[in-house]
């Protein structure tokens, strides 16, 4: 036996006896093509744990889009975007990105996190605080370690908290707020006028991660800031392409000066190999498709809600917010493993979340809808999550309140 790396066989057996080691969920075929359906173990399942918010990621346009781009310009991307990999096509996607954000430039990534990690490593350094929302996507508290600047947490969505702390520090040589717009894990939105209010008062800047409102949310999809008018008082705006636009890679929207000194300064951009033309030539089809195709937004807008009222008809206490990330906190790591065993048996695929993505005694089962989801098929399903309650209620492993 190999003793080198017996430390690690002892973690990683603690990890599997708190329920917390992780398995793939491998994907073996899409049964539709619009993604609501998958095959896993041999087994067609209706998903319930996509991004694939606007069910984009299989449309044959965005598909056309990439093969033509790598017929193109070729398979890969062959080198970092400021030696020769910023082939004509970036420069296209940018420009397109600025002026549906409505800002001076854009600046694609490879993926949000490269994108949260690499821009507030850049803007943000020593004798710097950045305040940060306690329920914020890893990227951005990775983000901020790396910059080395000081770091508050606030209560999550707490307002008053988050005044309190920029009043304690406000003789820091610069004052950033960075916050999740929907947030991934529990669906729920940050409330941005009033950051965009403390931002002002405490001459602070303000960073918003649109990752899971970006296509969702807003009159073209440009995300919950433009809905509510505040995009312009927002200095930098992220979002990515792996979510609504069913694609990858990330972006940000700010004034000029920013994007040029990301360009120089985000060491994620800079030290990275550029995305393959197919990626970049289906985000441009993409971009086009959520501007124009605003039946998807309202579609999976109403599913959201729709399953939500099914949920609460069958005893569930869910939030009354509209986004498509819907979760059921069963606290238990074990117990959450167990329920989504349960749907995956009865042709639900719905994945357990556990610490470290949220917090210890919260892991959940994160439903996500999308636009191409039937009633009938939300109906089904609820009926199915409501029969694994009960089962389990029954044999004493879960307590639900009613």
């Amino acid at each position: 036996m190999n003793t080198r790396y017996t430390w690690l066989e002892e973690e990683y057996d603690s990890l599997r006896k708190q329920s917390l080691a992780r398995e793939w969920n491998t994907v073996e075929s899409a049964s539709d093509r619009a993604g609501t359906w998958i095959q896993v173990e041999g087994k067609r399942l209706l998903n319930l744990s996509s991004n694939n918010y606007l069910g984009l990621a299989h449309d044959q346009r965005i598909v056309e889009a990439g093969k033509k781009a790598a017929e193109e310009w070729g398979a890969g991307g062959t080198a970092s975007r400021l030696v020769h990999g910023n082939y004509a096509l970036y420069d296209e996607l940018e420009q397109q990105l600025a002026a549906w954000k409505e800002r001076e430039g854009a600046l694609v990534f490879a993926n949000g996190y490269q994108a949260n990690t690499g821009v507030i490593a850049a803007l943000a350094g020593r004798g710097d605080a950045v305040f940060s929302d306690r329920l914020n996507h890893a990227s951005i508290v990775d983000g901020i370690v790396l910059s080395r600047a000081e770091h508050f947490r606030y209560r999550h969505n707490d307002m008053e908290h988050l005044e309190f702390l920029l009043k304690k520090h406000q003789d820091a040589r610069r004052k950033w707020i960075v916050t999740d717009s929907i947030f991934s894990m529990d669906g729920d939105k940050a409330p941005l006028l009033e950051l965009v209010q403390l931002r002002d008062r405490y001459d602070a800047m303000l960073m918003v991660d649109e990752a899971h409102a970006g296509g969702v949310r807003g009159e073209e999809g440009q995300g919950l800031c433009h809905e509510l008018g505040i995009s312009g008082q927002v200095d930098v705006l992220m979002g990515t392409f792996s979510k609504a636009f069913g694609v990858y890679g990330a972006y940000v929207c700010a004034d000029e000066i920013i994007i040029r000194y990301l360009m120089t300064k985000a060491r994620s951009l800079v030290y990275s190999t550029a995305l393959p033309p197919a990626v970049i030539g289906s985000n441009l089809a993409a971009l086009s498709l959520v501007q124009t195709e605003s039946w998807r937004r309202r579609a999976v807008r109403q599913n959201a809600l729709v399953f939500r009222q099914l949920l609460r008809s069958r005893g569930f206490t869910v939030d009354e917010e509209d986004t498509p990330i819907i979760p059921l906190t069963l606290g238990e790591n074990e117990r959450t493993l167990q329920f989504s065993k349960r749907l995956r048996q009865r042709g639900i695929a719905a994945v357990a979340i556990r610490p470290p993505t949220v917090p210890a005694g919260t892991a959940r089962i994160r439903f996500t809808v999308m636009a191409a989801h039937t009633r009938e098929e939300l109906e089904w399903a609820c009926e199915q999550v409501s029969e694994i309650r009960d089962e389990l209620h029954k044999g004493g492993t879960i307590t639900w309140e009613k």
